[in-house]
Parts: structure tokens; sequence; C-alpha cells
């Protein structure tokens, strides 16, 4: 359905037009509809395309009258505008629950809610380690084995080292042992995950107050970050040192291997890149150089001789951005990205 609707322009929540495109189209037409003339065709739509629509419908946004004419001029009958629209999570779930059972809406708008990733694996490998092992170590070790199977290695290490010793022992004797995981078996400790764990996970897991504060400071620009740090080192150095371990900063990205800095670097914006690099350090220009084509780095650093002098918030600004982009490209498992080597490695 969403993908023989073709192209139609809506008004972005900053006015400007962008075209809408097929599971959108397909939300807004299902929006308009509402529920009671909506559940029919949501009924006859498949796992995939009623996933498909959910996702685009929670991130909609508002769709004017005037596009919702437009839109319908493409159907064979004309319906009846009901006004403005806005689709969001909250909408989304209503409407679903609806017309689907309550255990299917879970699934649907956990995928939505929940950590980042493609597919339960992947998601998987997005939460926190002792969160992970904390429900794992209640499970058959045959199914610790399986889970530890198919998410990323390096998560499944820490997990692994988290579990009680025997309990450890025994998985990774299984692993050794394990073959090819029959597709029931696999579908059945997907949902029983997504059951048990993952819809519970927000309200089950706690997350770290030193965490939630490095996060807190890395949005700080460096002189209030330093103020505070500062502070806080004569009050608890100990809080204060642990917060800079998991603090991740602009020159952690030069931990980046060169396929996740080039991923980084068409992401992100040449003047923001100019700006930034602008306020860096020689090191970290030059790592950036390096993961470049020579007359691509010989563009920017006539670019950024170009700006003359920047000022200190722009270039904190611009460094900030690029933080949070890597992050955002690490959470889509595109890149991966860590706050230093060895044992102390943060993967986000």
């Amino acid at each position: 359905m969403a993908q023989s609707m073709q192209k139609q322009l809506t008004v972005s929540e900053d006015g400007t037009e962008r075209e809408l495109r097929g599971a959108e189209r397909a939300a807004v037409l299902l929006l308009a509809l509402g529920e009671e003339h909506g559940k029919k065709i949501w009924a006859r739509l498949d796992e995939i395309e009623v996933r498909q629509i959910s996702a685009a419908m929670a991130k909609l946004g508002p769709v004017t009258p005037n596009m919702l004419q437009d839109l319908f001029a493409d159907f064979v009958r004309k319906l009846s505008s009901r006004g403005a629209l806005t689709g969001n999570v909250d909408v989304t779930e209503r409407l679903l629950a609806s017309f689907l059972p309550h255990d299917r809406v879970s699934i649907i708008m956990e995928e939505i809610r929940g950590p980042a990733g493609r597919n339960m694996w992947e998601k998987l490998s997005n939460v926190q380690e002792n969160v992970l092992a904390n429900y794992l170590k209640n499970e058959y070790p045959q199914t610790v084995a399986v889970v530890l199977s198919k998410i990323n290695s390096d998560h499944a290490a820490r997990v692994l080292s988290i579990l009680p010793e025997d309990l450890a022992l025994e998985v990774v004797s299984r692993m050794l042992r394990m073959e090819a995981v029959q597709k029931e078996v696999l579908e059945k400790v997907e949902q029983t995950l997504r059951v048990e764990f993952m819809s519970n996970l927000t309200n089950t897991s706690r997350r770290d107050s030193h965490e939630m504060m490095a996060d807190i400071f890395n949005n700080f620009d460096r002189q209030t970050e330093a103020r505070f740090l500062a502070a806080l080192e004569e009050e608890n150095r100990e809080s204060a040192e642990r917060i800079k371990t998991l603090m991740f900063t602009f020159d952690d990205l030069m931990k980046l291997d060169a396929a996740s800095c080039q991923t980084l670097l068409r992401n992100v914006e040449k003047d923001r890149l100019a700006v930034a690099l602008k306020g860096s350090n020689e090191a970290v220009r030059e790592f950036f150089f390096s993961n470049m084509s020579s007359r691509a780095a010989k563009l920017l650093q006539d670019d950024m001789e170009a700006l003359g002098p920047v000022r200190l918030r722009d270039v904190d600004d611009a460094q900030s951005g690029m933080v949070a982009t890597a992050k955002d490209l690490a959470a889509k498992g595109e890149i991966m990205i860590s706050k230093s080597k060895g044992d102390d490695e943060i993967i986000y």
C-alpha cells in the first residue's frame, strides 16, 4: 500500500515544503480516516506494512488541511478533510490499540520507542551490559548462549564477564558446542525477550547517575564545563574523575577507525567542520585531514583560513554537533566510537 502511493508535498515544522513519500502518505491517509473508517484498512495490512506505517506516523508531525486535499485528489474518491493532523507516538499507539491485540501493539511501539537498532539483536547490543546480564542470569544457560551468540561480540564479552562464574562457564561451554539454531527456537527467544525484557526495560533499568551527569557536562560550553569540574573536584574528586572518564569529547573522535571517520565526515556539513577544526589542536586537524583526499583536505584548510577569527561559542557548538552526529551514527550501527582503548573502552 505504502509503496504504491505517489509523492506528495507537505509542510515541515519550519514552514518549508518537503516530499511526503510512501509510508508517510499512507500514515496521513489513515490518520485522516480515523479509527472507524481506517480499521478495515489496517486489518488488511501485513506485519511489515503495519510497522512501516506506524513508524512513519509516529514521526510525521503537522500536516495542513491544504496538503490533505492534495493527497486525497490522488485517490479514487475524495474524502472530506477533518482539519490539521499531528502524528506522534501517543496518537499512533491509541490508533493501533483500537484494532490490534495489546501484545502486538506493545511489540510495534517498543520498536519505535526502544533502544536503537533495526532488529532485536541490534537493540540488545545497545542495552547496558549490567542490565542485560542482570536479566540473563536468571535464564537457562542454553538461552543465554543463544542470546550472546546473536549480539555484538564485544558486548557479549562484557555481559559474560558480569555473569556469575559458574553460569558464565556453562554458557561458554554451550556456545562452543552450539550448532545452527532452529528458526522456531530463535523466534521463541526473541518473543520472550520482547515480552519479558524489552517491554519493561524503561521501568527496570536505572541509569547510572555519573553517566547522566557526563552527558550533561558534554553539553556545557568549555568554560562552564571547566568551572563545574573544578568545583566538583574540590567537593568530590572521585565523582569528578568518574564523570571525566565517562564524558565523550570532540578530541575522543580521534579514536574512530578510518571507515567510521569517513562516515562521520560524510554526515557533517563542510562549513560546520571548518569551524570545529578551526578551534581544535593540530593533532585533531591532522587526524581528520588524513581521512580525506588531498584535494578535500586542501579545500578544507583554505575554508578554515578564510574564516578568520571565530568565536569560541561557535567552535563549541560545531564540535558538540559533530559529537552528537557521531553518537547518532553509532546508535544506528553505522559507526563504532569509544572513549578510550583497552579495558576502559565504552561503546555507544
